[in-house]
Protein backbone atom coordinates (compact mmCIF):
# COMPACT_ATOMS: atom_id res chain seq x y z
CA UNK A 1 0.00 0.00 0.00
CA UNK A 2 1.26 3.44 -0.74
CA UNK A 3 2.40 5.85 2.77
CA UNK A 4 0.37 8.76 2.03
CA UNK A 5 -3.10 6.55 0.96
CA UNK A 6 -1.83 4.44 4.14
CA UNK A 7 -1.52 7.44 6.29
CA UNK A 8 -4.90 9.06 5.10
CA UNK A 9 -6.47 5.77 6.31
CA UNK A 10 -5.20 5.97 9.21
CA UNK A 11 -6.34 9.64 9.95
CA UNK A 12 -9.95 8.96 8.39
CA UNK A 13 -9.86 5.80 10.90
CA UNK A 14 -8.72 7.77 13.91
CA UNK A 15 -11.38 10.78 13.28
CA UNK A 16 -13.95 8.48 12.64
CA UNK A 17 -13.01 6.78 15.84
CA UNK A 18 -13.42 10.25 17.74
CA UNK A 19 -16.05 10.99 16.32
CA UNK A 20 -18.37 7.79 17.00
CA UNK A 21 -17.23 8.12 20.48
CA UNK A 22 -18.50 12.23 20.61
CA UNK A 23 -21.65 11.00 18.74
CA UNK A 24 -22.79 8.48 21.94
CA UNK A 25 -21.36 10.38 24.47
CA UNK A 26 -23.74 13.47 22.96
CA UNK A 27 -26.23 10.48 22.79
CA UNK A 28 -26.07 9.76 26.17
CA UNK A 29 -23.57 6.45 25.73
CA UNK A 30 -20.69 6.81 27.15
CA UNK A 31 -17.40 6.49 25.64
CA UNK A 32 -15.65 3.46 25.80
CA UNK A 33 -14.45 2.83 29.40
CA UNK A 34 -10.90 3.74 30.53
CA UNK A 35 -8.82 0.59 31.20
CA UNK A 36 -7.10 0.22 34.72
CA UNK A 37 -3.61 0.72 35.47
CA UNK A 38 -2.00 -2.26 34.53
CA UNK A 39 1.00 -3.60 36.92
CA UNK A 40 4.02 -2.22 36.30
CA UNK A 41 2.66 0.81 35.08
CA UNK A 42 3.26 4.30 37.00
CA UNK A 43 -0.16 4.95 39.05
CA UNK A 44 -2.49 7.37 37.90
CA UNK A 45 -1.29 10.03 40.61
CA UNK A 46 -4.94 12.04 42.50
CA UNK A 47 -5.30 14.65 45.41
CA UNK A 48 -8.41 13.59 47.15
CA UNK A 49 -10.03 14.06 50.50
CA UNK A 50 -10.05 11.63 53.32
CA UNK A 51 -11.31 11.15 56.57
CA UNK A 52 -11.11 9.08 59.61
CA UNK A 53 -12.83 7.56 62.73
CA UNK A 54 -12.30 10.89 64.82
CA UNK A 55 -14.01 12.92 61.87
CA UNK A 56 -11.08 14.93 60.59
CA UNK A 57 -10.11 15.84 57.37
CA UNK A 58 -7.09 15.26 54.91
CA UNK A 59 -5.69 16.07 51.40
CA UNK A 60 -4.41 12.88 50.01
CA UNK A 61 -2.10 12.93 47.39
CA UNK A 62 -0.29 9.90 45.88
CA UNK A 63 2.80 11.01 44.70
CA UNK A 64 3.21 12.32 48.30
CA UNK A 65 3.53 8.86 49.85
CA UNK A 66 6.39 7.58 47.61
CA UNK A 67 8.49 5.10 49.88
CA UNK A 68 5.14 3.81 51.21
CA UNK A 69 3.10 0.67 50.08
CA UNK A 70 -0.23 2.37 48.96
CA UNK A 71 -3.19 0.22 48.43
CA UNK A 72 -6.05 1.65 46.94
CA UNK A 73 -9.68 -0.04 47.42
CA UNK A 74 -12.56 1.08 45.90
CA UNK A 75 -16.06 -0.72 46.91
CA UNK A 76 -19.04 -0.10 45.82
CA UNK A 77 -21.29 1.31 49.01
CA UNK A 78 -20.64 2.32 53.25
CA UNK A 79 -22.16 -0.26 55.17
CA UNK A 80 -23.51 -2.66 52.56
CA UNK A 81 -22.94 -6.16 53.37
CA UNK A 82 -20.36 -6.75 50.96
CA UNK A 83 -18.03 -3.69 52.01
CA UNK A 84 -18.85 -4.31 55.48
CA UNK A 85 -17.00 -7.83 55.20
CA UNK A 86 -14.49 -6.32 53.19
CA UNK A 87 -13.38 -3.15 55.84
CA UNK A 88 -14.27 -5.63 58.56
CA UNK A 89 -11.42 -7.76 57.20
CA UNK A 90 -8.94 -4.83 56.60
CA UNK A 91 -9.35 -3.41 60.50
CA UNK A 92 -9.36 -7.21 62.16
CA UNK A 93 -6.44 -8.72 59.83
CA UNK A 94 -4.97 -5.04 59.90
CA UNK A 95 -1.07 -5.64 61.18
CA UNK A 96 -1.10 -9.18 59.20
CA UNK A 97 -3.08 -8.21 55.93
CA UNK A 98 -0.88 -4.72 55.86
CA UNK A 99 1.63 -4.06 58.33
CA UNK A 100 4.06 -1.06 59.08
CA UNK A 101 5.02 1.18 56.23
CA UNK A 102 1.91 0.57 54.41
CA UNK A 103 -0.95 3.60 53.79
CA UNK A 104 -4.69 1.77 53.28
CA UNK A 105 -7.39 3.95 51.73
CA UNK A 106 -10.71 2.32 50.95
CA UNK A 107 -12.32 4.28 48.65
CA UNK A 108 -16.23 5.14 47.35
CA UNK A 109 -18.80 7.73 46.32
CA UNK A 110 -20.15 7.83 49.73
CA UNK A 111 -19.31 11.69 51.65
CA UNK A 112 -16.92 12.49 53.96
CA UNK A 113 -19.69 12.51 56.44
CA UNK A 114 -21.10 9.22 55.67
CA UNK A 115 -17.08 7.88 56.11
CA UNK A 116 -16.25 9.51 58.89
CA UNK A 117 -19.59 8.18 61.41
CA UNK A 118 -18.85 4.49 59.87
CA UNK A 119 -15.80 4.68 60.70
CA UNK A 120 -16.31 5.91 63.89
CA UNK A 121 -18.79 3.27 64.31
CA UNK A 122 -16.47 0.27 63.51
CA UNK A 123 -13.01 1.39 64.66
CA UNK A 124 -11.60 1.34 61.57
CA UNK A 125 -7.78 2.34 61.88
CA UNK A 126 -7.09 3.35 58.11
CA UNK A 127 -8.92 7.13 56.54
CA UNK A 128 -11.22 6.68 54.04
CA UNK A 129 -11.90 8.30 50.33
CA UNK A 130 -14.42 10.35 49.59
CA UNK A 131 -14.72 10.40 45.49
CA UNK A 132 -18.20 11.82 45.79
CA UNK A 133 -17.43 12.93 41.33
CA UNK A 134 -15.91 9.39 40.89
CA UNK A 135 -13.12 11.17 39.67
CA UNK A 136 -10.86 9.13 41.12
CA UNK A 137 -12.49 5.68 40.27
CA UNK A 138 -12.44 6.79 36.41
CA UNK A 139 -8.68 6.87 36.75
CA UNK A 140 -8.28 3.12 38.14
CA UNK A 141 -11.48 1.97 35.93
CA UNK A 142 -13.01 1.75 39.32
CA UNK A 143 -16.57 3.59 38.72
CA UNK A 144 -20.17 1.67 37.62
CA UNK A 145 -20.49 3.10 34.33
CA UNK A 146 -24.31 3.59 34.91
CA UNK A 147 -24.70 2.85 38.11
CA UNK A 148 -24.23 5.18 40.92
CA UNK A 149 -21.62 3.10 42.60
CA UNK A 150 -17.81 1.81 41.87
CA UNK A 151 -16.68 -1.41 41.28
CA UNK A 152 -14.89 -3.54 44.23
CA UNK A 153 -11.11 -3.39 43.27
CA UNK A 154 -7.69 -3.08 44.92
CA UNK A 155 -4.46 -1.90 44.00
CA UNK A 156 -1.36 -2.01 45.70
CA UNK A 157 1.04 0.99 44.41
CA UNK A 158 4.45 -0.23 45.06
CA UNK A 159 7.34 2.67 46.98
CA UNK A 160 8.41 3.50 43.48
CA UNK A 161 4.37 4.79 42.70
CA UNK A 162 4.44 1.97 39.86
CA UNK A 163 1.24 -0.80 40.06
CA UNK A 164 2.68 -3.27 41.58
CA UNK A 165 -0.96 -5.33 42.05
CA UNK A 166 -4.14 -4.89 40.82
CA UNK A 167 -7.76 -6.87 41.08
CA UNK A 168 -10.21 -6.00 39.43
CA UNK A 169 -12.90 -8.09 40.35
CA UNK A 170 -11.93 -8.38 43.93
CA UNK A 171 -13.90 -10.71 46.26
CA UNK A 172 -14.80 -9.63 49.51
CA UNK A 173 -16.33 -12.61 51.17
CA UNK A 174 -13.02 -14.66 48.92
CA UNK A 175 -10.55 -15.38 51.61
CA UNK A 176 -7.93 -16.50 48.32
CA UNK A 177 -8.75 -12.46 47.36
CA UNK A 178 -6.87 -11.18 51.07
CA UNK A 179 -4.35 -14.39 50.72
CA UNK A 180 -3.57 -12.63 46.95
CA UNK A 181 -3.63 -9.45 48.40
CA UNK A 182 -1.12 -10.54 51.54
CA UNK A 183 0.93 -11.72 49.40
CA UNK A 184 1.20 -8.99 46.92
CA UNK A 185 1.66 -6.63 50.02
CA UNK A 186 4.74 -8.38 51.05
CA UNK A 187 6.29 -8.53 47.55
CA UNK A 188 5.81 -4.55 47.48
CA UNK A 189 7.62 -3.77 50.87
CA UNK A 190 10.31 -5.98 50.43
CA UNK A 191 11.37 -4.01 46.96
Amino acid sequence: MHPSLRSALVTTFTFASAAVAGAQTQAGQSAPAAAAPAVGESAPDFMAMATDSTGKTSHVMLSSLRGKVVVLAFYPLDRSSGCTAELNKFRDEYKTLFGDGVVVYPTSVDSLGSHASWAKEAHFPFAMIADTKSELAKMYASDGGARPYFKRTVFVIGKDGKVAYADTKFGALSADAYDKLAAAIKLAKAN
